[in-house]
């Protein structure tokens, strides 16, 4: 497929498990920015939870931001952009999935030019298996998240 090269195609990725709590935070994301219009120049994706299937997800893109779940660090909703050194350290996998410390790691051994790639999320209060629903801070911080990517559906400006 031909592009211009001046136009930058950009992929909103959000992992993430409804079914688990705050793990959900990337789908409640993704359906708050699912329901905006989009620039021709921007896909938006529920990835679910992250496994070797989610490498596809990187390509076709010049820039890549994954909305996802944080880990607990005593502030539960606390929006962080976590660097990629620091997920790519993630040695827990996550439910169903290798968990995005290995994707980021999986997309890092191929030859090919990566995306640039953002992350942004959450912290959790708890990940509760087969509780539906987001801790109330959690909650909050969909909308805090959801306002700060909206820059991305406009045609020409994006962080």
């Amino acid at each position: 497929m031909n592009q211009s090269p001046s136009i930058i195609r950009r992929h909103i990725v959000c992992f993430g498990n409804p079914l688990h709590g705050d793990d959900g935070f990337g789908p409640a994301v993704y359906e708050r920015l699912a329901a905006r219009e989009r620039p021709p120049d921007l896909r938006l994706t529920e990835a679910g939870a992250p496994g070797p299937a989610a490498l596809a997800l990187f390509e076709d893109c010049d820039e890549v931001v994954i909305v996802d779940a944080l880990a607990p660090a005593g502030k539960p909703g606390r929006v962080h952009r976590p660097s990629l050194a620091m997920i790519m350290e993630e040695a827990t996998p996550a439910a169903h999935g290798l968990g995005l410390g290995y994707v980021l790691r999986a997309l890092a051994a191929f030859p090919e030019t990566s995306p640039a790639i953002k992350i942004i999320g959450a912290e959790v209060e708890t990940i509760t298996p087969f509780h539906i629903g987001l801790s109330e801070p959690v909650a909050r911080a969909v909308d805090e998240v959801a306002m700060l990517l909206g820059a991305y559906f406009e045609n020409d400006r994006h962080e």
